[in-house]
């Protein structure tokens, strides 16, 4: 959840700090992770200099403006989300103890009993943070080595050697998670940082060098990043990067140049970041496609190191995910069993591995995450492995700790997603989940090879069909949540694939709009939900094809039966469907699409919908309250 950044490079020629330019540019591409406070720790021939405030980076900005800190030579700054102690600025960090100044991503488990021995040994704790009694574990480890060395207080590669070793032999004890970068005054051109399960990516620059919770963080500035796995240590200089694994190992981290630019993190024109993602979607949705399909027109994964065999004898699919990405998963369910015949359960990451699950080396577990950093699928990921299952990842986000784990990756290519709830990063899963379903198909013999390329044809007109939406259903939808504004309760309902698409409808609303929202599958509404209809409830149903008589027949009988008790229906209706016009209050049309697809489409009007909704209550679209772009506590 928290924001971490960090610069190593000279002050610029005019005196001001390079570093603070580069720290606070980076924060603000971080404030989609979600945040209470934040603050930045200097270091420079001045010493060290921590400003830190609780509230909005606005906040923190001001402060900065009307007080400059000194030129600096490396900088560490953090957005923090309160877990340990309540978002106040005493809380916030970067932490400071004796020495050292300290940020961490992470939880600490073992807090207490190291809060035991820093106050033993006379120290003095601010906060409520398991943070800085880390930063005060690692400053009397420091502190012990300087003494035992003490000319090393005078030269600033030495200290930044005692350092890395403090470094190592702290995060040694640590349970936890934790991404943590210390400075110090006494090396004030050197970040030390460690990583373990909390995601931490380093930018390679020019005469610069940059540390972040994601690439976001630094890509204004260099498009080069290098991975940092769990349990390594590194010591980060302007000219030098060197990384220790957790025996103490000089290890080469794996580079990548990063294939999106800063004005991707931006709005371009749109009111707001969900603005911009929904209509990215149809380049999204694109984008995931491209390069699938081999020269001999077969399906192609992006990194597949699951042998062919074992996927044949697959008897069993587990979907991991959370929130929105287990809807994907709800999709996948419907469109692998129909393509494989393979029975696929969907699980919530944060159940799974409390439930003793029956996992088998003949199980393929999906984990989905849009970050890759998801704590609770993480872990999930891992139990899977422990019980002998392959995993397969699909995450948007490459080098990410799931795509690490997994035996096998599907990235989703949508790009940066900066609005806390997601929508083009959906609309990415599900793609990724049916080229996942066609493959499997494919691999299995399940379906003949022009069975595989004319879903594959379809597949690429999604597209121009989202675009569509777009294009003709937008204006309207965002008349309707306008005018809808003053409701506090919405039902949803769907059958079939419909069905997920009522769940993510109901999830948008909740995030953005703070009003009562349920999706149901719409078989279950005379099973006790149908005493929720009263006079005026909106209530959006998503109706099958007619090509489908037997489902779109049960879902007219639902829209008549709430019609008649007085709700106010809201229709997501195929082009042509002439059958839903005599009980729809609203209409929306979509294009006439295999159903398999659907939900490509009709979850489409419901992102408008719930943005413009919010939107008319005055509400912030893009950061809802007490919610978190990345989850990496479980």
């Amino acid at each position: 959840m928290c924001g971490i950044v960090g610069h190593v490079g000279p002050p610029s020629e005019t005196g001001s700090s390079r570093s603070l330019t580069v720290l606070m540019d980076g924060l603000g591409r971080l404030e989609y992770r979600g945040y209470d406070s934040a603050g930045v720790a200097l270091v420079g021939p001045s010493g060290l200099d921590v400003v830190k405030e609780a509230g909005k980076l606005s906040g923190l900005r001001a402060i900065l403006e009307a007080t400059p800190p000194a030129p600096a030579t490396a900088g560490i700054g953090h957005t923090r989300w309160a877990t340990h102690g309540g978002p106040t600025t005493v809380n916030a960090h970067p932490h400071r103890a004796g020495h050292l100044a300290v940020v961490h991503n992470g939880i600490i488990e073992n807090f207490r009993p190291l809060r035991e021995e820093v106050e033993a040994a006379g120290r003095e704790l601010l906060s409520d943070t398991d943070t800085e009694v880390v930063a005060h574990v690692l400053d009397i480890d420091f502190t012990s080595r300087l003494r035992q060395d003490p000319a090393a207080a005078s030269d600033p590669a030495r200290v930044a050697d005692l350092l890395v070793a403090s470094m190592q032999a702290v995060t040694a004890r640590l349970e936890g998670t934790f991404a943590l970068l210390a400075v110090t005054a006494l090396a004030p051109a050197a970040i030390v940082a460690a990583r373990r399960s909390s995601p931490l990516v380093i930018g390679l620059g020019e005469g610069e060098n940059f540390l972040g919770s994601d690439v976001a963080a630094f890509v204004a500035f260099t498009k080069k990043a290098a991975e940092v796995d769990d349990d390594q240590v590194l010591l980060l200089t302007a000219d030098a990067v060197h990384v220790w694994d957790q025996d103490g190992n000089a290890v080469e981290p794996k580079t990548w140049e990063v294939s999106w630019d800063a004005s991707a993190a931006v709005k371009g024109g749109y009111d707001t970041f969900m603005d911009k993602e929904i209509h990215e979607q149809p380049t999204a949705v694109a984008d995931t496609l491209r390069g699938r399909v081999d020269e001999r027109g077969e399906l192609q994964l992006d990194e597949m190191r699951i042998d062919p065999a074992v996927l044949r004898s697959v008897d069993k699919i587990i979907v991991i995910a959370c929130g929105t990405a287990a809807y994907a998963g709800h999709v996948a369910k419907y469109a692998i069993e129909h393509w494989c015949r393979i029975p696929v359960e969907v699980e919530l990451a944060h159940e799974f591995r409390y439930r003793d699950p029956v996992v088998s080396e003949k199980t393929l577990t999906v984990a989905i995450s849009q970050s890759g950093e998801t704590m609770d699928t993480i872990q999930a990921v891992r139990h899977a492995r422990e019980q002998g299952s392959k995993v397969l990842a699909i995450v948007n986000t490459y080098g990410s700790t799931i795509a690490r784990e997994a035996d096998a990756v599907l990235y989703t290519h949508a790009g940066p997603e900066v609005a806390v709830a997601s929508t083009k990063a959906f609309l990415a899963q599900i793609t990724a989940c049916y080229l996942l379903g066609l493959y499997l198909a494919q691999l299995r013999g399940n379906k003949w090879p022009d069975e595989v390329a004319e879903y594959l044809d379809n597949l690429a007109a999604m597209p121009d069909r989202i675009q569509h939406v777009l294009d003709h259903q937008e204006a309207r939808v965002r008349e309707l949540g306008t005018a809808l504004a003053d409701k506090s309760s919405f039902l949803f309902l769907g059958r079939h694939v419909g069905f997920p698409v009522a769940l993510e409808g109901a999830l948008k609303l909740k995030e953005l709009a703070y009003v009562h929202a349920e999706g149901f599958a719409a078989g279950e509404l005379k099973h006790g939900p149908i005493a929720l209809i009263e006079e005026g409830l909106p209530v959006f149903v998503i109706v099958p094809t007619p090509r489908r008589p037997v489902l779109h027949d049960k879902v007219i009988s639902n829209i008549q039966e709430i019609r008649a008790r007085g709700a106010r229906t809201i229709v997501i209706a195929e082009e042509g469907d002439t059958d839903v016009e005599p009980f729809a209050d609203h209409i929306i049309r979509v294009p006439v699409t295999p159903t398999i697809l659907w939900p490509l489409l009709t979850v489409v009007p419901l992102q408008i919908f719930a943005a413009a909704l919010a939107g008319a209550k005055g509400l912030d679209i893009d950061q809802p309250r007490n919610l978190a772009k990345s989850v990496t506590v479980e």
